[in-house]
C-alpha cells in the first residue's frame, strides 16, 4: 500500500506543471519584433530581413512597428513584456543611449530594462558642405572649417533634423572639441536640412551617410568627413572627422542600431537568440543588404553590446547636458 502511494505520488509530481517562465522554444508561440518606428526606414528594413532569415532556428518572428515618441514608446512596450524570448525590440542610439538625456520622464531605463542580444549595425554621420559655399569660404577640409569658424566665431551655421538628433549633437560634440561656435538651425526632419543645405540656407551639416551619399556622389555637396572612427567602406576615400585635427582625436558618433529583449532573459534564452540573429547577419545577402543602406554590421556577444551600449549612453549624458537639448 505504501509502495502504490509513493508511485501515485512520484507519477503526479512529474506530471505537474512547472510554473517557470516558458521560454519561446517550448511556448511555440512566434517572436514579436517590436520596431519602435514607421515602416519603410532602415532599421524596419533590415528587421524584416532578420525575421525571414532565423526562422528556421526560431520560428516564426513577427515584426510589429509600434512608433511614437521618438522611439520610446516601442522600447518601453518590450521593456514591460515577460522575460521569456517572445518579444524582442531593435533598440538604437536614440532609444537606448540619447533619449534618456532628451526626456524628462523616460518610462524606462535603458540598462537596468532589457537584456542586450546583439548589435545590427551602425552607420556613419558625413560632415557636409554645399560646394558653392565651400569654395567661397575656401573650405576643402576640415582642418579648413575649423581653422575658420576659429577666425569667425558665430558666422557659420549648421542644420539639423531637430534638436537632439543625431546631426545636432554631432555638431554639438564638434564644436566643444574643436574649440569653435557654429549656430544650430534645427529643422523638422533630416530632409528638410538637406534641403536647406542645398539651397544655401545653412553652411554645413552632420547628415547621414544613406541620405546624403546620392548628392555627394551627384556633386551637389561636398564631403569633408564621416563622424565615426574608421573610415566608411562604401566611401574610404572619405577620411573621418578625428584623422583631420589632433583636436578632434577620438571624434565618434553614429546612428547604430540593436536587438533587445527584456530584462531578467534566461542565459540559454540569450545565447540562443543571440546565436540565430548573428548567424543571419553573417550570411553573405544580409551584408550586401547593410552594405546598400551604407550600415557597417556590429555583430557581437551580448556582454559586448551590453559594455558598448554602456559607453554610449555616458558619452550622450555629457553631450546632450551640454548642448542644453530637451524634448519635454
Amino acid at each position: 500500500m505504501q509502495r502504490r502511494h509513493a508511485l501515485q505520488t512520484l507519477a503526479a509530481a512529474i506530471t505537474l506543471p512547472s510554473f517557470a517562465p516558458l521560454s519561446f522554444a517550448q511556448a511555440g508561440k512566434p517572436i514579436r519584433f517590436i520596431v519602435p518606428y514607421p515602416p519603410g526606414g532602415p532599421l524596419d528594413t533590415v528587421a524584416r530581413l532578420l525575421a525571414d532569415k532565423v526562422k528556421d532556428t526560431l520560428g516564426v518572428v513577427i515584426v510589429d512597428n509600434k512608433p511614437g515618441a521618438g522611439g520610446n514608446l516601442g522600447a518601453d512596450m518590450a521593456a514591460k513584456s515577460a522575460p521569456d524570448g517572445n518579444t524582442l525590440v531593435m533598440g538604437a542610439v536614440a532609444t537606448h543611449a540619447i533619449n534618456p538625456w532628451l526626456f524628462s520622464k523616460l518610462p524606462y531605463d535603458p540598462i537596468r530594462d532589457f537584456t542586450p542580444i546583439t548589435g545590427v549595425a551602425q552607420v556613419p554621420n558625413v560632415l557636409v558642405m554645399n560646394p558653392q559655399t565651400a569654395d567661397r569660404l575656401n573650405i576643402h577640409r576640415t582642418a579648413d572649417l575649423v581653422d575658420y569658424a576659429r577666425k569667425n566665431p558665430g558666422k557659420l551655421n549648421y542644420g539639423s533634423g531637430g534638436n537632439g538628433s543625431a546631426g545636432h549633437l554631432a555638431g554639438e560634440m564638434f564644436k566643444a572639441q574643436a574649440g569653435v561656435f557654429m549656430v544650430h538651425i534645427p529643422y523638422a526632419g533630416g530632409n528638410p536640412a538637406q534641403l536647406a543645405l542645398l539651397s544655401g540656407q545653412v553652411d554645413l551639416t552632420f547628415d547621414n551617410l544613406a541620405s546624403a551619399s546620392g548628392n555627394i556622389k551627384a556633386g551637389k555637396l561636398r564631403a569633408l568627413a564621416v563622424t565615426t572612427r574608421q573610415r566608411s567602406s562604401a566611401m574610404p576615400e572619405v577620411p573621418t572627422v578625428a584623422q583631420t585635427s589632433p583636436a578632434l582625436e577620438g571624434f565618434d558618433v553614429n546612428t547604430w542600431f540593436g536587438i533587445f529583449g527584456p530584462a531578467r532573459l534566461p542565459a540559454d534564452v540569450t545565447q540562443r537568440l543571440n546565436k540565430a540573429f548573428v548567424d543571419a547577419l553573417n550570411t553573405p545577402d544580409v551584408k550586401a543588404r547593410l552594405a546598400s543602406l551604407f550600415a557597417e554590421p556590429m555583430a557581437g556577444t551580448p556582454e559586448q553590446f551590453a559594455a558598448f551600449v554602456k559607453r554610449e549612453l555616458a558619452k550622450y549624458e555629457k553631450v546632450v547636458k551640454a548642448s542644453g537639448a530637451k524634448v519635454d
